[in-house]
């Protein structure tokens, strides 16, 4: 799929790189188009919890994971398209020295917005760009969040409201809805919350021809 960005048509812009992103995420997506960047889809097909699994038997630190899954994904992708610039993405959730895995149903969200309810966590955000089946490019972002000590009700209510969208989510909400008020006090830019640091990624992206300077 061919994401078209509202970017100015010059002849300096028919002339930028290929962007691929390596991820069927929405906010991914939703955050690289209204930043302006023309760019095409191809979800790079990984056995993340295997992966995981294995890192931290080797005692892999949670941010040397999101930038390994990160850089796999780039080079999955880029292995099979070697003249365009592939992003990959992860984002990995630690609580206590914990990782968190996707929710698979309600009743998984449930219970992981029981565990972080009244305690910080934090997100990690790994990004990775290949070309030509190697990463050239590699960054991590880490923010974080104090969930309030909201009630039963309130859990109920909000997963009602938020239906299905948050098991998209490590966490099991979207910042960018209702999820804001699951929390009261956030510390770490926004778009690594959302799972893509958007401004280390337009800078690295400008500077490899893939955005106009």
């Amino acid at each position: 799929m061919i994401i078209a960005a509202n970017s100015p048509q010059t002849d300096e812009a028919a002339a930028l790189r290929r962007v691929v992103l390596a991820s069927a995420s929405p906010s991914r997506q939703m955050i690289l188009a209204a930043a302006g960047v023309e760019f095409s889809t191809s979800p790079a097909d990984l056995d993340e919890h295997e992966i995981k699994r294995s890192l931290m038997s080797e005692q892999a630190t949670p941010q040397e994971v999101a930038l390994t899954l990160a850089a796999m994904k780039a080079v999955r992708i880029s292995d099979n398209d070697r003249e365009a610039l592939v992003i990959g993405a992860d984002q990995v959730l630690t609580a206590d020295g914990r990782l968190f895995d996707k929710p698979v149903d309600r009743a998984a969200a449930r219970a992981t917005l029981r565990q972080l309810r009244g305690r910080d966590h934090a997100l990690h955000a790994g990004l990775a760009v290949a070309c030509d089946g190697v990463v050239i490019w590699r960054h991590l972002e880490t923010a974080t969040l104090t969930m309030r000590a909201f009630s039963d009700d309130f859990l109920e209510a909000y997963l009602d409201s938020a239906g299905d969208a948050i098991l998209s989510s490590v966490g099991a909400y979207r910042l960018e809805g209702l999820g804001v008020q699951l929390f009261s006090d956030i510390n770490g830019d926004y778009f690594t919350i959302l799972g893509l640091p958007m401004v280390s990624l337009s800078t690295c992206l400008r500077d490899l021809g893939a955005l106009m300077s």
